[in-house]
């Protein structure tokens, strides 16, 4: 394949990406906004407020490994959307589950579910496979900016959704996920479609035809230790934000009801929240690209220390507080997760590159599901304010990990 066809297949392969991200986008964020009622109302107690969260996250890790053995095996194309037709079945089984009551089918409609968010997660890889080293933070953050339209729109169609599931006779609740199933089937199909050539086997193809000239080219290449040290930090900052990230906003909807917000301001704060997750991203790809992987993990850092912060003294009862509070911590996140996917993208080669992707974030997803599950029984032991303050405490060790990744580099140059 010549560097023209290699260019026009990235430029489509982002095109397909950014269609199929709009709808998965919308598919996420019916189970972060009404997750935790959801669970509130039928188990009746806010220290389980946290347990659909962290069903969801434990089912993204499990599907995340699946996904990742099922690219490294077909290609992107059939992990991908193989991943978001079970995220689709899922929502299906929620709506289901709160239809009947069932807390069973609830519960295992959740894990299923969790594959539909852990695949949203995984595209944003597959816009790097055919990029450059210097393109691939932008190749991420294209990838993740298109969910923002889906992601925003979602949380504040949570009353409209909502009226929708009454008028078939369910309960409101489950109008979001009636929102989710069609969604993610339709981010699924789309990919299953027009994702092709698949980018991950062109990708292998490519580096494969390189193999007689790799002792030419391995000089410029990260050495085994550089490489191994790029993994551990790109994991650890990833998991870091995710850990606080997820706890945080696990609790914010119903810190929120206990104080007399309704769903339309619930919905408002996690749409914010969503969107600062992932409408920052433009930009954030190309600071990453110039002022480095390892800055950017820093201000992630930074960024979820204000969040936890301000979440922690904001009164309960201002909504532009809670709104700045939570916008941080998407930007937070956002930081820390295209810092940390650059890193590990740099760090792999495209024969293992999807096993190792899936592997870790099976380990996002599972340090995610520990999150969301201890959130609420810290606010019921404690305080959301409590909450807030361990977790932007916790999101400092990211500068400490940066600081060890960066000495051997300088003990190097000396």
């Amino acid at each position: 394949m010549t560097e023209n066809e290699v260019k026009r297949l990235y430029s489509r392969t982002l095109i397909i990406i950014i269609i199929s991200q709009i709808f998965g986008g919308m598919g996420l964020a019916a189970g972060v906004t009404v997750g935790a009622l959801m669970a509130q109302e039928m188990l009746g107690a806010d220290s389980y407020a946290g347990v659909p969260v962290a069903l969801i996250t434990l089912g993204s890790a499990v599907s995340a490994y699946l996904v990742g053995r099922l690219t490294h095996r077909y290609g992107r194309r059939a992990g991908l959307s193989t991943g978001f037709l079970a995220g689709s079945a899922g929502a299906v089984g929620i709506v289901l589950a709160g239809a009947t009551n069932q807390l069973s089918l609830l519960l295992a409609s959740l894990l299923i579910y969790g594959a539909g968010t852990s695949t949203n997660l995984q595209a944003r890889y597959a816009g790097t496979d055919l990029a450059k080293p210097e393109q691939r933070a932008k190749a991420v953050s294209l990838s993740m900016v298109s969910t923002t339209l889906g992601a925003v729109a979602g949380p504040n169609l949570v009353r409209p959704m909502g009226d929708v599931a009454v008028s078939f006779g369910l309960p409101a609740l489950t109008g979001p996920f009636l929102l989710s199933a069609a969604a993610f089937a339709l981010a699924g199909l789309i990919l299953f479609a027009f994702l092709r050539p698949d980018p991950y086997i062109t990708a292998r193809a490519i580096a494969a035809g390189q193999e007689a000239g790799r002792a030419q080219t391995s000089a410029g290449k990260p050495s085994a230790p550089f490489r191994n040290r790029g993994l551990v930090v790109g994991t650890t900052v990833m998991v870091l934000t995710q850990i606080v990230m997820v706890a945080i906003m696990t609790m914010t909807p119903v810190h929120m009801q206990h104080h007399g917000h309704g769903l339309g301001d619930v919905g408002l704060v996690i749409g914010i929240h969503v969107g600062a997750m992932y409408l920052p991203s433009l930009v954030t790809g190309v600071l990453v690209d110039r002022i480095g992987r390892y800055a950017m993990s820093c201000v992630a850092g930074i960024t979820l220390l204000l969040a936890g912060g301000l979440a922690a003294a904001a009164p309960a009862d201002s909504l532009p507080l809670l709104i700045a509070a939570l916008a941080l911590l998407g930007l937070g996140w956002n930081f820390g997760l295209i810092s940390g996917t650059a890193q590990i993208v740099d760090a792999t080669t495209p024969a293992t590159r999807a096993k190792t992707q899936g592997t870790i974030d099976v380990l996002i997803a599972l340090t995610g599901a520990s999150g969301g599950a201890l959130s609420g029984m810290v606010v019921a032991g404690s305080s959301y304010a409590a909450l807030s303050l361990i977790g932007g405490a916790m999101s400092l060790l990211l500068i400490p990990v940066v600081l060890w990744a960066r000495r051997p580099r300088r003990e190097r140059q000396e």
